[in-house]
């Protein structure tokens, strides 16, 4: 079994203005009535300079994106047909291109996410008033499966850490617990037991609450595909793809390390932290290098997929080999 389907930034620091958000639902063309119902909400998103909503009525289409903030790779970004449709997404399917042709069927709205375990304000909020908390921000960043494949990602989204912040976990909590839609009706994967639905993964805290941690909803722009997670999807591109859960329905605050999905299926393959590590292979795959896809040949993988930088720090004095 393989598992579902990640800056060379700097210190971290503000990041520019996204679209607004009626720019934001517009291009999607995935928007339906629920997530218009914002009122007075809809234009709180910052704006990405040069891209007003009067230009964007009278063109059609927003200007081109350029990614050149603190937290993007200076890579060229993967093709969005690659992008949107090679995806590990087992509940709809095995294929590479199962999730673009049987998750149109998805139906992100309306939808609510769960917060609750060890935090001062557990809630269940709707995603639009989720998203409304937070001006997004454009992030792209590489993407390591540890298949041994790669791409390059433009998300739109907020870091995860803002989520927290506003949450208030309590002192008690050192991990975050996600949990994914398993809907049998809508996911045709989910009638396998291939895996033990729903979908679950974890961060410790101090991981979750790294800046380069974000919540993503949408891409380059756009609302995110259904293939590729909507309405709100886990991106810590520090580590394999398997850890960045999609479609999340319930955010927990836990005292203890919980199990996740693909360390419960194969303990010995998958473990809970999954940093991108080049010198520890996978039992099936070297991790020495990887397919970038659209590219020819292979290429040298990079200590936590390029970001040790930024949180080799969160690893210090620990062993890599055996926490893997």
């Amino acid at each position: 079994m393989t598992p579902p389907g990640k800056p060379d930034a700097p210190a971290p620091s503000p990041s520019r203005p996204s679209s607004s958000r009626r720019e934001f639902l517009r291009q999607g063309g995935l928007a339906t009535a629920g997530a218009l119902v914002l009122g007075g909400g809809l234009e709180l998103l910052t704006r990405r300079p040069g891209a007003s909503a009067e230009a964007v009525a009278s063109t059609g289409s927003l200007p081109q994106r350029v990614y050149h903030g603190p937290y993007d790779t200076k890579e060229p970004m993967s093709k969005i047909a690659d992008i949107t449709g090679y995806n590990n997404y087992y509940e709809f399917g095995l294929d590479k291109s199962d999730p673009a042709r049987n998750a149109g069927k998805l139906k992100t709205r309306p939808w609510t996410v769960q917060i609750s375990g060890l935090v001062k304000k557990p809630q269940t909020v709707d995603i639009d008033t989720l998203q409304s908390w937070f001006p997004l921000e454009d992030r792209l960043y590489r993407m390591r499966c540890v298949e041994g494949w790669s791409l390059v990602i433009p998300w739109l989204g907020f870091p995860l850490a803002a989520l927290l912040r506003r949450i208030e976990p309590t002192s008690g909590a050192k991990y975050i617990q996600f949990t994914s839609l398993a809907d049998p009706a809508q996911m045709p994967g989910v009638r396998d037991p291939v895996l033990n639905w729903p979908y679950s993964e974890a961060l410790r805290l101090d991981e979750a609450m790294n800046p380069l941690t974000l919540l993503a909803v949408g891409l380059d722009g756009r609302i995110l595909p259904n293939q590729n997670g909507a309405p709100l999807r886990l991106v810590v591109p520090w580590k394999y793809g398997f850890k960045n859960i999609k479609a999340i329905t319930h955010i927990k605050l836990l005292a203890e390390q919980p199990k996740t999905t693909w360390s419960i299926a194969a303990p010995d393959e998958y473990g809970f932290y999954a940093n991108v590590n080049p010198a520890v292979d996978h039992p099936r795959w070297s991790q020495a290098t990887e397919r970038r896809i659209g590219d020819l040949g292979r290429r040298p993988t990079l200590p936590f997929n390029g970001y040790a930088a930024q949180v080799a720090g969160l690893y210090k004095g620990m062993d890599l080999r055996r926490n893997f």
